[in-house]
């Protein structure tokens, strides 16, 4: 899923270039990794903040801020970051797995379309490229996002079980299963912005950091403007006791019914805050754990 450089240079071979080595390969997984870390630190306490909307009672917050105020009277700037072990344990093989996916997504298909006019993906193909790299990153993803909310959730006056950890979470997730994620891609928007800031007979390999981040930051916001209502029934799920959802529809059905259709866009605030800065540090740190790999290797 590495978006990294750009895509006929840095990361992604173009057809000229033939298939992709293990060098290149193990690149697109490190900088995954790196970006990955960048992305949980920077975002977790906005993570946070919405996955606390989404799911506490009504009236248990009056907004974003309202969850910030409560969390650092009740648990210390630490609070924000309750939580953050799962994403960090995950984040590694999550985002490097799919940031290498998205590579070779991208060489399967200048593979399958060997008579192209252009070195260049299409938006089309971006997309595409994008939608493979899901595939792998959901086997990894299921676990840590649930064992993520059900710490992120504990200390809000909720019932059920309060974990110790990581691992008291793992031994309860054995037993109930995860729940798969939803899928969010935004490397075509990563790629349409990258062009756009590209100069004109310059390569987006040599964008600078300025424009890295610009790049990855509007990457984020296009994802998080329609990914907040499918977001808000996967916090819900997985936070709910095993048996109070029978899956996706009944979920969505029972919190109009309850919290009216407007439940479905809490956390929104919190989640554009955090989409720029989280998804702008997300790919320039794999962009800057790129170019210094190409120093040493």
């Amino acid at each position: 899923m590495s978006d990294v450089s750009s895509a006929e240079e840095a990361t992604a071979p173009s057809p000229n270039k033939g298939t992709s080595s293990t060098k290149e390969s193990m690149k697109s997984f490190v900088a995954g990794g790196v970006g990955g870390v960048a992305a949980v630190l920077v975002g977790h306490p906005f993570d946070l903040t919405k996955t606390r909307l989404q799911t506490a009672a009504p009236g248990t917050y009056n907004g974003a801020i309202d969850v910030v105020k409560k969390t650092l009277a009740r648990d210390g700037a630490t609070g924000l970051y309750r939580g953050v072990i799962p994403p960090l344990l995950g984040v590694t093989p999550i985002f490097a797995v799919s940031f290498w996916a998205y590579d070779m997504s991208k060489l399967l298909i200048y593979k399958f379309t060997p008579n192209r006019t252009s070195d260049q993906l299409s938006l089309g193909e971006y997309a595409a490229a994008g939608f493979m790299s899901a595939i792998p990153a959901t086997l990894v993803t299921a676990p840590v996002e649930r064992a993520k909310v059900l710490l992120q959730i504990q200390g809000q006056g909720q019932g059920g079980p309060q974990y110790k950890g990581v691992l008291d979470v793992v031994g309860h997730l054995y037993r109930e299963g995860g729940v798969r994620s939803v899928f969010r891609g935004y490397f075509a928007a990563y790629e349409v912005t990258k062009k756009l800031l590209t100069p004109a007979g310059a390569s987006a390999s040599d964008l600078n950091l300025g424009a890295i981040i610009m790049a990855g930051g509007t990457a984020g916001l296009a994802m998080w403007s329609i990914a907040i209502p499918p977001d808000v029934i996967k916090s819900r799920i997985q936070s709910a006791p095993t048996g109070t959802y029978s899956g996706f529809i009944d979920c969505a059905r029972k919190t109009i019914a309850v919290d009216g259709v407007t439940a479905l866009w809490r956390g929104l605030g919190p989640a554009m805050a955090r989409a720029f800065p989280a998804n702008a540090a997300t790919f320039l740190g794999v962009e800057a754990a790129k170019k210094a790999m190409e120093k040493f290797m």
